[in-house]
């Protein structure tokens, strides 16, 4: 049986206020999904954009990468595997607070407010391919929002220089803790 999006977000309630206990949700595959998010971060269904920004929004709390490193949207009773060509989600709208504790916050493009620090922990890796920096941000059970170019270019605008490892390394603080975004010079 094939399962359309509307299908699945009219099976989980509509006034949904908290987020999803996903990690007490266990049910068996239920198959492949046609569904594909873009790096760009578009919700394609068979192909096509899903119309209601509502559906996406619910489903990016429904989301899960497992250990097999595949994506799933899971419900108490279903779990389709979907596609995902980068990350899920998109971090934009860098804002950093306080001076002497400096909290780096970051919006999703599912309207997520993500302060990086242990919950949200900011890992910049590369791209095979290219060689170019893949920020990252966790979000939650194993799905991460990719930095934005504009966000990342203000996050190494607050870079500073420290050595780890006795090494010069590229970071930014939040929370407390030095996060590493690049080699040092």
């Amino acid at each position: 049986m094939s399962r359309t999006p509307d299908d699945l977000a009219g099976s989980l309630a509509a006034s949904q206020k908290e987020l999803p206990p996903l990690d007490d949700w266990h049910p068996e595959l239920s198959g492949d999904m046609d569904l594909v998010i873009t790096r760009d971060g578009r919700w394609l269904f068979k192909g096509e954009p899903i119309a209601r920004e509502a559906t996406v929004r619910l489903f990016s709390t429904i989301l899960r990468r497992e250990e097999d490193r595949h994506y799933y949207l899971v419900t108490p009773v279903e779990k389709w595997r979907i596609q995902v060509d980068d990350t899920p989600l998109l971090a934009h709208g860098l804002e950093v607070c306080g001076s002497e504790t400096p909290v780096i916050t970051l919006n999703t493009n599912m309207g997520e407010r993500l302060e990086v620090g242990e919950a949200h922990p900011l890992q910049v890796g590369v791209y095979q391919d290219t060689g170019e920096p893949r920020p990252v941000v966790l979000v939650r059970h194993g799905v991460e929002a990719r930095l934005t170019t504009s966000a990342f270019y203000d996050l190494a605008a607050l870079a500073e220089e420290r050595s780890a490892n006795g090494k010069p390394v590229f970071g930014v603080m939040s929370h407390g803790k030095f996060w590493a975004i690049g080699q040092g010079g």
